[in-house]
């Protein structure tokens, strides 16, 4: 295909990929996240990854809530992992180390969405418990990966 300089390239077709970061909105900040939706998605999280951008993490999407529980299999980064309820509400955030593989479990039992950040960003940020997340943003990124949000009670 022959494209001259000045003309657009054609929109691509399909949905985005698993690695394609999607701004969201939590509380007063804007981040980049990838999604995690899969099974695969969200059992590899961000294994083997070296760094990770300033406002920058992962967001895992479930289809029902529930207790949630993460480790640090292969993760080298020191992140902060914030738990959210179906209604985007920020519950709890732990820290999580590189490499242990302690769980690292919620207590709340109606956890839908976990967001995954560098280490100390969610205080740094001044958010807390109570913050919410955009859920409009969620169910567009979710439609641009290709998955329908209604699946995630979205």
């Amino acid at each position: 295909m022959l494209v001259s300089p000045g003309c657009e390239a054609p929109e691509s077709s399909g949905p985005l990929p698993a690695d394609h970061r999607f701004s969201l909105t939590i509380g007063e900040e804007t981040i980049r996240v990838e999604l995690a939706v899969t099974e695969e998605e969200r059992a590899r999280g961000l294994m083997y990854r070296e760094e990770l951008p300033e406002d920058a993490g992962m967001l895992f999407v479930f289809s029902s809530p529930a207790q949630r529980h993460f480790y640090m299999k292969n993760t080298p980064l020191p992140l902060d992992i914030g738990y959210f309820t179906p209604d985007g509400i920020l519950q709890e955030v732990y820290p999580l180390h590189p490499f242990d593989e302690n769980t690292v479990s919620s207590r709340n039992t109606r956890v839908q969405f976990a967001l995954e950040m560098n280490q100390r960003w969610f205080s740094e940020n001044g958010i807390r418990r109570g913050a919410r997340l955009d859920l409009d943003e969620v169910a567009d990124a979710l439609e641009q990966r290709g998955f329908s949000p209604g699946n995630y009670g979205l």
